[in-house]
């Protein structure tokens, strides 16, 4: 193979003003591409009101980065320099570079993104290095950005991002911070928060998996949620669905992340109506670790007063948590019991008093303040029964074989 030189360089790598490669490439309003540096000096240093080519009259200066074509030129000069033998992976990496720019030039010169998106897909799934650092997160970022814009009627943009969401999930690009910068970026996150809302359950996913891995980095993106109430009814209700398991425990592991963060996002998530959600799913939720997410996301609910006004209000509250304690180790039990203290002591309602001898919950505190150690869990059990076994004695519910137990 003949190493390309200086001779052979396509003339569209050329600047029309310097006639040189061509470094920062620009778009001016007649469609003409220049360098940066040259056009810049002919507008703003000799005050030049024409395009340098065809001597049009410019109505605007505005200067558009030519992406494809520096693109291009950067491939150009990587197979020029890769030309001499070198190592097969060199070789080989310098063909995948040009694959991908062939790709993402023809994705840039369509509107019609889905196609080259489906084969972007397809070579990132195979080639994610590669992929990374060859700029293709910076073009997947201008697809959303780009799609952002046309949301509104379009259906087009609206797959084409999607499609964009389907080759991000598989990039590594967790410890690529380079990456994780694009991915953090408003004009990033909002289309993936709209498709959060509105995709297809693999959109869905897709988006949500994405967004818990950019937040793991950047934990500034979920604490924004609160800007937007739908975005937790989104999460809530995915958090309901019987049909995907994964699309459900993804949504909880989002919601987790995300009142985390910030108290505004607890309060939007419980005016969203998360505790009423959670209290009817815990019932359900046989699985060990779904149960204990459910109710760690409860109790940092509870955390708040609203939390704790909303969960005293629901009538199946106490009944539902009080059902998930059983051994002290347990950590269902320890955030159960969480949930039940911080409740009974600061708002110690006549309904959640008595609710919690209805349902059993008496009887499981007095079996904890009777284990052998030391434990919160335990002292929390033994402040609640300190805290109401007066009102609990009289209740004619009381058990009888507790009467004479002591603490």
């Amino acid at each position: 193979m003949t190493s390309p030189t200086e001779s052979e360089l396509p003339s569209i790598f050329r600047c029309p003003i310097s006639f040189e490669i061509m470094e920062n490439p620009v778009t001016i309003a007649t469609g003409i591409t220049y360098d940066l540096q040259s056009i810049e000096k002919w507008l703003f240093t000799y005050k030049k009101t024409t395009c340098p080519a065809t001597m049009q009259p410019l109505h605007n200066f505005d200067l558009i980065p030519n992406h494809t074509l520096k693109n291009l030129i950067l491939s150009w000069r990587t197979q020029s320099l890769l030309s001499k033998p070198k190592p097969s992976l060199s070789s080989s990496f310098s063909s995948k570079h040009l694959e991908l720019t062939s790709i993402l030039a023809a994705m840039d010169s369509s509107p019609f993104k889905v196609n080259s998106l489906k084969k972007l897909r397809s070579f990132a799934a195979d080639n994610p290095l590669v992929f990374l650092s060859s700029n293709g997160v910076e073009a997947l970022c201008r697809i959303l950005k780009q799609s952002n814009t046309d949301f509104s009627d379009e259906f087009v943009p609206f797959r084409a991002c999607e499609e964009a969401l389907g080759v991000l999930k598989n990039l590594p690009f967790d410890n690529h911070d380079a990456s994780i910068g694009l991915l953090s970026k408003p004009d990033s996150v909002n289309p993936m928060l709209t498709i959060l809302q509105r995709g297809s359950a693999e959109a869905r996913l897709d988006a949500i998996t994405i967004l818990k891995r950019i937040s793991k980095a950047n934990p500034s993106i979920t604490s924004q949620f609160h800007q937007d109430i739908d975005v937790f009814k989104s999460l809530l209700d995915l958090l309901s669905d019987e049909v995907s398991a994964k699309l459900s425990t993804s949504s909880l592991d989002l919601l987790l992340q995300a009142v985390a963060t910030s108290k505004a996002n607890r309060l939007k998530a419980i005016e969203a109506g998360a505790v009423c959600v959670l209290i009817e799913l815990l019932p359900d939720e046989a699985g060990r670790q779904r149960r204990d997410k459910t109710l760690l996301l409860l109790k940092r609910l509870c955390e708040c007063a609203e939390g704790r006004l909303a969960f005293a209000d629901h009538r199946m509250g106490i009944a539902a948590v009080a059902s998930k304690i059983g051994r002290d180790h347990d950590l269902g039990t320890k955030l159960g019991v969480k949930v039940l203290w911080l409740v009974c002591s600061f708002l110690p309602r006549k309904e959640v008093v008595e609710g919690m001898m209805a349902c059993g919950a008496v009887k499981k505190l007095f079996g904890l303040i009777h284990v052998d150690g030391q434990s919160s869990t335990k002292e929390k059990a033994l402040s609640m029964v300190r805290m109401h076994n007066d009102a609990w004695r009289q209740n004619p519910c009381f058990p009888i074989e507790l009467r004479a137990v002591r603490y």
